[in-house]
């Protein structure tokens, strides 16, 4: 992957693909922290389209109608397990540790520098660094 293509990622919503299983398709599900505690709903998936692996969860929490939701980007590294009969995601760090991430701001969400603040945030390494291993989205243990 050349560095230009690192930080390229879109909604899976805005490429006209879908997931190729239908069960591993998480948007709406409910996403938890690792005490089961609830902080919001995956509301999109981010991918690159060059591998075509989903990145990121873009997780919507708060607001009435849509209206004042607040949105965090979770790296899929960050997801311990999904539970697909419950409808469920569950997230590998606090849910005060999830509230502290880097604001989600349209207009730095498309830079490589918000990306790797969101890793480094999450103490994981980005995707397009030498020797980075993908989790094994979406089948995690339960």
């Amino acid at each position: 992957m050349g560095t230009n293509e690192a930080w390229e990622l879109v909604k899976l919503e805005d490429t006209g693909k879908t997931v190729a299983a239908e069960q591993e398709d998480i948007r709406g599900y409910t996403a938890r922290d690792r005490s089961g505690e609830e902080i919001g709903k995956v509301e999109e998936l981010l991918i690159d389209q060059e591998e075509e692996k989903v990145r990121f969860l873009i997780i919507a929490s708060g607001g009435f109608l849509g209206i004042g939701k607040d949105k965090t980007f979770i790296p899929v590294d960050a997801v311990k397990s999904i539970n697909a009969a419950d409808g469920e995601v569950l997230i590998d760090r606090t849910r005060e540790h999830i509230a502290g991430a880097p604001d989600y701001d349209p207009d730095l969400a498309d830079t490589r520098s918000y990306y790797e603040g969101v890793y480094g945030y999450y103490s994981v390494p980005p995707y397009w660094t030498p020797g980075y291993a993908y989790p094994a989205y979406p089948y995690y243990p339960r």
